[in-house]
């Protein structure tokens, strides 16, 4: 009974949540629409986000897009602008070698990685090829530009409800490939039997353990 009642509020909590949810996953889906260079801005705060808060790694960004540094800076001069964002001096590498591999001429490339057709495909490509990125943070920056219909971002946020409705039974100490997966695939199956898409879902965990709808 206790499970139903708790069912019961979180889809009564997306209801509530539905319009603000839809209008975020727009502005995700009109970002894909502009330059390669926003989308690149994207995935620098998705490089940034592993075990440092989300909000704290967008302020970052935008900091460092307002100084220049973002496209032109030296590493250091980076990392002296990541100072809430936990592990500074390889993050900063790390966005200096994303920034090495879709810049070319001057120009930044990014769209021409993205299979549209194939997002799994697309995902293992970006964590292969980019410093930085595991299956959630690709996963997330892929969301981000309007990709997430089937693919789930599994931070800790989305972890513990996961386990909070059952999903899984507990959080994983470490998750690799196959772990990942398997976990999305359960999160996959779950979106499905409540009637919330994936991405929304995804969205709607995350608010209800932050208490906001953010990105």
């Amino acid at each position: 009974m206790q499970y139903d009642d708790e069912l019961n509020e979180l889809l009564s909590s997306y209801r509530k949540k539905r319009y603000q949810i839809k209008k975020k996953l727009k502005e995700f889906r009109d970002l894909y629409k502009s330059n390669d260079e926003c989308i690149f801005k994207e995935l620098c705060f998705c490089i940034l986000t592993p075990q440092s808060k989300a909000i704290y790694c967008d302020e970052a960004v935008k900091e460092l897009v307002r100084s220049g540094l973002l496209l032109k800076g030296e590493k250091s001069d980076i990392k002296a602008n990541l100072r809430r964002v936990r592990f500074p001096n390889n993050k900063a590498s790390y966005l200096i070698a994303a920034r090495k591999a879709f810049k070319n001429s001057g120009r930044f490339d990014i769209k021409s990685k993205i299979d549209e057709g194939n997002i799994f495909k697309t995902r293992e490509w970006f964590v292969k090829n980019i410093k930085g990125l595991g299956y959630k943070e690709a996963s997330h920056f892929l969301r981000n530009i309007g990709f997430g219909n089937d693919i789930a971002i599994l931070d800790i946020h989305i972890l513990r409800s996961l386990k909070r409705y059952r999903i899984i039974k507990k959080i994983p100490s470490l998750i690799n490939r196959k772990i990942y997966l398997n976990v999305e695939n359960k999160m996959r199956g779950f979106s499905l039997k409540i009637g919330i898409p994936l991405q929304e879902l995804d969205l709607l965990f995350w608010s209800e353990q932050t208490g906001f709808i953010f990105k």
